[in-house]
């Protein structure tokens, strides 16, 4: 490669590597996901008023299939929107208010966890690309359960002890009720993302090898 195409070769590079309107539809489309899942079967837990609905699945499978920063730009626009008022979080609430609540902590990790998933799930379709594919489920469920243990029931745990002023054992144990369910839906969203990437294999993939430095 001569001194003069480089220049040009990591100008189309980045060029491919902004979001066009497809990547913009996919954040709208996710953001909707995330906020539908939030209203549908909400399962009240104990009584905190913290409930078991299909967000974990929504949000994890928001990461999985778009990769970190379309998810962390699809869940943020999912809290920018509850936040401004619309009743899209659980139970229909909305506002700030919710950030004073028993469930605030759950609410925020649902940003990180989707992005550490998102960045996890990056890393995995890109080392098995051309592969048989067998480890490629177990890896990204590993992925999944890692960033929802450490972001979603971490910071779930935290929200309840500073919201509802409980101590730590307590709120352990509070949250130990979502583990579940929560990793029932993680197999379901990495069944439903690896269909994505099937079906679709330049939904993610595409933007690895873009910003894929080997030659």
């Amino acid at each position: 490669m001569t001194q003069t195409d480089h220049p040009a070769t990591a100008k189309a590079s980045r060029r491919r590597s902004r979001w066009n309107a497809t990547d913009l539809g996919l954040i709208a489309v996710f953001a909707a996901l995330v906020a539908a899942s939030a209203l549908i079967a909400a399962i009240p837990v104990g009584g905190l008023g913290v409930p078991i609905t299909l967000q974990t699945l929504a949000v994890m499978l928001t990461g999985l299939a778009l990769g970190p920063a379309r998810a962390f730009a699809a869940v943020g626009l999912y809290l920018l929107l509850g936040f401004a008022g619309l009743p899209i979080f659980s139970g229909g609430r909305s506002g700030l208010g919710v950030l004073a609540g028993p469930s605030a902590g759950y609410i925020i990790g649902f940003l990180f966890a989707a992005t550490a998933v998102g960045w996890l799930a990056a890393v995995v379709l890109a080392r098995t690309a051309g592969r048989t594919g067998k480890l490629r489920p177990i890896l990204l469920f590993a992925a999944a359960m890692v960033s929802s243990i450490i972001f979603i029931h971490g910071l779930g745990i935290l929200g309840m002890m500073v919201n509802a002023k409980l101590d730590f054992s307590k709120a352990f144990l509070a949250d130990l009720a979502f583990y579940p369910g929560d990793i029932i839906k993680n197999v379901l969203a990495v069944s439903i993302a690896l269909a994505l990437h099937k079906a679709f294999p330049d939904l993610l993939l595409r933007r690895v090898r873009t910003a894929d430095p080997r030659p």
